[in-house]
């Protein structure tokens, strides 16, 4: 497939494309992580040369990719506990002058027009060219199975190792990274936490939360807690870590 690559550094003009393809490829309440919230326009002023998007021959986006360089120490143990401390280990990183070694993907978006057309793969090797042309030797994902949502109740780390008849990761987005040269290396457990009002969640959701409890929401990798009394709603969202090579 013929594909157009974009870098912000080199047409900032595309950064409303990637504001437009995540209300549409997300859950709505995953935009209201309170680190992307607060941060996502530093990521942008400072990492530009690390968003991207892919484009067809007629100039439509098929799919979008935001990531970020940090410095890692080269032991599992040193890995960020996720997505949003990855996020802010970056920016922390950048703004004490640490010279980055590692790049850390946050999101590859794919519009729904194009998902089951083997993007996937083209923008995980598009990524891959990206951190070696910038000579960086180490690129991480704190990957989001695209089936969890289907399986709220099974624990990640079971999930994780679920196989198809022929053998092969059960998990489209875990198969696709393993395809392409990735292997998984640890859980983290939370990754992310999404916390809204009571009133939030039902906005979000479009359900209706009368008592405290854990509900199971759609997109939701695991069970929302909600607190009534306290008049919250808690969402920690657990990844896998996977690296390529």
């Amino acid at each position: 497939m013929k594909y157009n690559l974009f870098t912000l550094d080199k047409h900032p003009e595309m950064a409303s494309r990637f504001d437009d393809l995540n209300e549409v490829g997300w859950p709505t309440f995953m935009l209201y992580d309170e680190v992307a919230i607060q941060y996502y326009a530093q990521v942008v002023e400072y990492f530009p040369q690390f968003q991207f998007c892919i484009t067809d021959e007629s100039g439509t986006v098929m799919a979008c990719c935001n990531s970020v360089p940090f410095y890692w120490d080269g032991t599992e143990e040193g890995l960020p506990a996720g997505w949003d401390h990855v996020f802010l280990k970056s920016i922390e990183d950048y703004q004490q002058g640490r010279k980055p070694n590692t790049v850390s993907a946050l999101a590859i978006v794919i519009h729904p027009d194009y998902r089951g057309k083997g993007i996937s793969s083209i923008m995980v090797k598009a990524l891959k060219d990206l951190v070696k042309s910038h000579s960086i030797q180490h690129l991480f994902a704190p990957v989001r199975p695209s089936f969890k949502s289907k399986y709220p109740l099974t624990p990640m780390s079971q999930y994780v190792h679920w196989k198809t008849d022929d053998g092969v990761p059960f998990d489209p987005w875990i198969r696709t990274h393993l395809r392409v040269g990735g292997k998984m290396i640890k859980h983290a457990p939370e990754s992310m936490i999404i916390k809204g009002t009571v009133a939030e969640w039902e906005s979000w959701t479009n359900m209706k939360f009368p008592e405290s409890g854990t509900y199971i929401v759609p997109g939701a990798l695991v069970p929302v807690t909600v607190d009534v009394e306290k008049n919250e709603g808690r969402y920690v969202e657990p990844n896998i870590w996977i690296q390529h090579f």
